[in-house]
């Protein structure tokens, strides 16, 4: 069949029947019934089945059962069709309006009794919040309407349908609709009623709507309250009790201002909200109310007169195995571990979220930039050709969604900023969305980034921007043509306040920069920080031949069109378990800055509203990392934006070791994200003495030979490792591979990179080009002297003329094994080189290297571009605890700064390494893993990585930066490693 036998899904209106218009969600004492909970459902092939099984006397007891709110994809093991991942990409030909003939349809039905008491009802309403893509509704076999809109609310009148007793409600879902080519966004695509489904009674005398607008100025609050409601609904009251209120409106035009001059503010910071009634006398509605006044003055975006910083992340609505369905207990845990991080702000991308995630943001604190449900990316596909931005024909179906938007959820606080949607081009139609979100709600400014010009937005919104693109948007001054701008267009867009709505995209072990970014926004106040793509990797939960559970990104389900792993891009795992990126973000954005000067600590309040009286500042003394001593540091109370002086305490410096002093600032009670004692800022002090690094013991006479022979603990065959102590050990070898990160895989835009990339090639490519995994050595000498072992080693790579000369020259000093590795590469190289470092196998014996202590940086996996949230210490982990479980295997477990390595297996110590700085004070780092580099490139999922026999220690002398190329700018050439000569210094002992 074709569409023109189901013109309902190619059809570009938003809604048809007796669909009524927007309006706030409301929690009202009106009669409501829920509908959730087990339906009858079936599943068609197309979208043009017969409509019988809207009849009030349908038989469906042959159909099966499917819990609403879900998706049907995620339903039934696959029996219902699988989930498709695109982020650009159209999973249907781009034919707009028109969608295939192959378009999984699901009919569902339920009944339900309508209370006897509602029969005094005005009237009945049958309301969804959600359901993708399109659907149509029948009640007792009338048909009440249809509507678009997947993440947007829509409510029927039921009213003349509905009878007493027993009623049948139908509902016929279309995956695929003229309504897909405008949601478009990166994320899978789950088709289904996957939000709530609730009856409301509307009472006689009930009231519509409600809209308290609350401002802050000059100490004090007001309310300008809209109520919409029947003149003979009124008198309507409004009741704040804690703040003595209770006003009584007569008529619909006594409303008017009310004063609130005991109100306190509203901030992200100290989220101050009121309980507040709006009731007649046929029904009450109950809000929460806070007072906050937004305004952009200038170049400045400012609540409640003061600045706002953005520590944001773009949050869509994912779970392992709910997919978008809302579940609140794990909704506020996720948000409660926002704020633990420092996230002080969401946007909602790329649709309005579940309405009670925006009560949670207004109650724990957030700012958030609320957005639309529209994206039309697939269309850059065809250079946006037939993009329904700039079509009047779609001029509707923006205004609608945008309506509904904007009316659902007006009354939170927590809103600041009003987004049109998110990469849909540019045209007439999302100016008509901001001309009425103008018209609407002149109390909140209008983002939306592709309009680059600033046509008809407030604010200047890019993504993904590099730190010297960033810092020319802020300086002033600054003459440079901005993206797609003129020289005009580029200075108004100057004026204006900037956000990064999109930056450091999380994707696997990354992104490095954070305090790159913080940087330009303490140092250029039009910069107002951004938002980290993403908050959290969207695995749906799946299992792999074998049994093994594994999160299943794009690919794995055997789409046609799909775009793998890039799902996987958050800085929290699709199983709750933070990234090393998200502690580093942490640490980057913490509220209270400390910078030591001599004896004392400047400490400085970088909080939008709050004071320090909540904060407690601890002080601890370790020698190599053993703790010796502690206290409270004596810091004066600082308003937000304030900055003082912290004396700090004594310290003597350990005669044979390291000393640091460490500051942490705290939570002095708890709060509802977290506890009392909740660590949100650290910072560490070298209180070392001088102490000198051994210098090379020169050894001379030296002799050729077969290179069999023990020293000390170690032997050798051929001059090669094979045993130190009582294990076999063999290396070292060179390593300059590292698993690929996503970053690393990324193409080069051949504009703006750390080396002469290649347009359209990855830094892995080029790896694998040069033939980095996979390389081979030639033994050119072995030597020998008294107490030493020297080797030389040519190493390359087939098919490659570079190549690296590396000199290993083992010696007994004292009661220790040296090692000392000369590594210098030929000319020729001719791209940045992912890691210098040795490696070592490990083999299994009686019990295998399970586990490492260490004294350096950690606890967490560190690199050179992602530093912030590492401190030196003394640390301890197994060997699997050092890993990251990626979505997709990469890149993972590498420690900076090492000083000592002790190797463990269960309770026992097999080697202690000890690392000698270089002739600049440049320390190694290490990794410990059960694969190799080869091993993890070549697997697609963690459940891949086979059992191994052996455990591989690879200690570096340098890694390559992580960068955020994924979809972002490449490793800033500070951190870039270009090939070069290292030297790398190591004592053993056996354990």
């Amino acid at each position: 069949m074709s569409n023109e036998l189901s013109p309902h899904v190619s059809d570009v209106t938003p809604g048809r029947g007796a669909l009524r218009p927007a309006r706030s969600w409301l929690h009202s004492d009106a009669p409501s019934l829920s509908l959730n909970g087990p339906w009858r459902f079936r599943l068609s092939p197309t979208a043009s089945g017969p409509e019988d099984f809207a009849a009030d006397g349908f038989d469906d007891h042959g159909w099966d059962s499917i819990p609403v709110p879900s998706h049907w994809v995620l339903e039934g093991d696959g029996a219902y069709g699988r989930p498709i991942y695109t982020n650009i990409q159209f999973p249907f030909p781009i034919d707009p309006p028109y969608v295939p003939d192959d378009n999984p349809t699901g009919d569902y039905r339920r009944h339900f009794d309508l209370p006897a008491d509602w029969s005094d009802a005005e009237r009945v309403l049958l309301r969804f919040d959600g359901v993708e893509s399109m659907f149509r509704v029948w009640v007792n076999g009338v048909e009440v309407g249809g509507a678009s809109g997947s993440r947007l609310a829509h409510e029927f009148d039921v009213t003349t349908a509905v009878r007493e007793g027993d009623n049948t409600v139908a509902v016929r879902v279309h995956q695929w609709s003229a309504a897909s080519y405008v949601e478009d966004q990166d994320q899978w695509w789950l088709p289904g009623i996957f939000r709530d489904v609730t009856l409301l009674a509307r009472p006689v005398g009930g009231i519509e709507d409600v809209w308290l607008r609350t401002g802050f100025d000059g100490g004090h609050g007001r309310i300008e309250a809209e109520i919409t409601a029947d003149a003979s609904a009124f008198p309507v009251t409004l009741r704040i009790p804690e703040l003595d209120i209770e006003h009584v409106w007569t008529a619909p035009g006594a409303i008017a201002p009310l004063g609130v001059p005991d109100a306190r503010p509203w901030s992200a910071e100290e989220p101050r909200l009121y309980g507040a009634t709006v009731s007649t006398a046929a029904e009450t509605i109950t809000l929460r109310v806070g007072f906050r006044t937004v305004e952009i003055r200038g170049d400045l975006f400012l609540v409640n007169g003061r600045r706002v910083v953005f520590h944001g992340v773009n949050r869509h609505e994912a779970h392992p195995e709910r997919g978008r369905v809302f579940d609140e207990t794990h909704a506020r845990e996720d948000l409660a571990r926002m704020k633990r991080f420092n996230v002080n702000a969401i946007r909602t991308s790329h649709y309005p979220p579940h309405p009670r995630l925006l009560d949670l943001a207004d109650e724990l604190g957030f700012w958030v930039v609320l957005e639309c449900d529209l994206e039309t990316h697939g269309f850059d596909q065809v250079g946006w050709a037939g993009n329904p931005s700039d079509d009047p024909a779609w001029r509707e179906v923006y205004l609608d969604r945008i309506r509904r938007t904007v009316e659902r959820d007006k009354n939170h606080p927590g809103i600041v900023i009003w987004s049109l949607g998110n990469e849909a081009g540019t045209g007439g139609n999302l100016a008509a969305m901001s001309a009425w979100v103008h018209a609407r709600d002149a109390g909140r400014p209008v983002h939306y980034e592709g309009d680059y010009t600033g046509e008809y937005t407030d604010i200047y919104s890019r993504m993904y921007a590099s730190v010297p693109e960033t810092e020319q948007i802020g300086a002033d001054g600054a003459r440079s043509p901005l993206l797609n701008c003129t020289p005009a267009q580029s200075a108004r867009q100057r004026a204006k306040p900037f956000l990064l709505c999109e930056y450091a995209h999380a994707m696997g072990n990354g992104p490095g920069a954070f305090d790159q970014y913080e940087a330009l926004v303490r140092q250029y106040p039009r910069l107002h920080g951004g938002f980290v793509w993403e908050w959290r990797d969207h695995g749906l939960l799946a299992t792999a031949s074998d049994g093994t559970p594994y999160y299943a990104y794009g690919g794995d389900f055997g789409e046609v069109v799909h775009d793998g792993n890039f799902v996987m891009d958050g800085m929290l795992l699709s199983n709750d378990v933070p990234s090393p990126s998200l502690f580093e973000f942490a640490a980057v954005t913490r509220p209270v800055d400390l910078v030591f000067d001599g004896e004392k600590m400047a400490v400085t309040n970088l909080r939008h509203t709050a004071d320090t009286t909540d904060l407690s500042f601890r002080w601890r003394v370790e020698h190599d990392g053993v703790h010796v001593a502690s206290g409270d540091l004596d810091v004066p109370v600082l308003a937000a934006g304030e900055s003082g002086w912290a004396p700090l305490p004594p310290v003597t410096p350990a005669p044979d070791g390291e000393t640091w002093l460490t500051v942490d600032v705290a939570l002095a009670a708890s709060t509802p994200w977290a506890p009392a004692g909740h660590v949100l800022a650290t910072a560490q002090l070298d209180r070392t003495g001088r102490r000198p690094v051994p210098a090379v013991r020169q050894q001379g006479d030296w002799q050729p030979c077969d290179g069999n022979r023990s020293l000390g603990i170690a032997e050798f065959t051929g001059g090669s490792l094979v045993r130190l102590g009582d294990r076999p050990v063999t290396g070292p070898h060179l390593e300059l591979f590292r698993a690929p990160t996503d970053n690393d895989e990324s193409p080069s835009d051949g504009v703006e990179g750390s080396d002469d990339s290649i347009a359209g090639t990855s830094h892995a490519d080029l790896w694998r080009r040069d033939g980095l995994d996979r390389l081979t050595a030639r033994r050119i000498r072995v030597e020998r002297t008294g107490d030493a072992l020297r080797t030389l080693d040519k190493v390359s790579a087939a098919n490659s003329a570079a190549w690296v000369m590396v000199e290993s020259t083992w010696s007994i000093e004292g009661d220790e094994l040296e090692l000392r590795v000369e590594i210098e590469p030929s000319h020729g190289w001719r791209t940045v080189w992912p890691r210098i470092g040795i490696r070592f196998g490990l083999p299994d014996v009686a019990a295998p290297v399970d586990g490492a202590q260490w004294f350096g940086l950690g606890p967490l996996e560190c690199y050179p571009d992602s530093l912030r949230a590492a401190r030196t210490g003394h640390f301890t982990s197994t060997i699997r605890d050092l890993s990251v479980d990626y979505a997709r295997p990469q890149e993972t477990g590498h420690r900076s700064e090492l000083r000592r390595l002790t190797l463990t297996s269960g309770a026992a110590e097999v080697l202690r390494i000890r690392t000698l700085a270089d002739t600049r004070g440049r320390r190694p780092g290490f990794t410990l893993s059960r694969h190799t580099p080869q091993q993890i490139a070549r697997a697609e999922h963690p459940f891949e990585l086979t059992g191994s026999t052996t455990s591989h220690l690879i200690v570096d002398a340098a890694q390559h930066g992580l960068g955020s190329r994924a979809c972002g700018p490449d490793v800033w050439p500070e951190f870039s490693l270009r090939p070069e000569s290292r030297t790398i210094r190591l004592r053993i002992a056996a354990g």
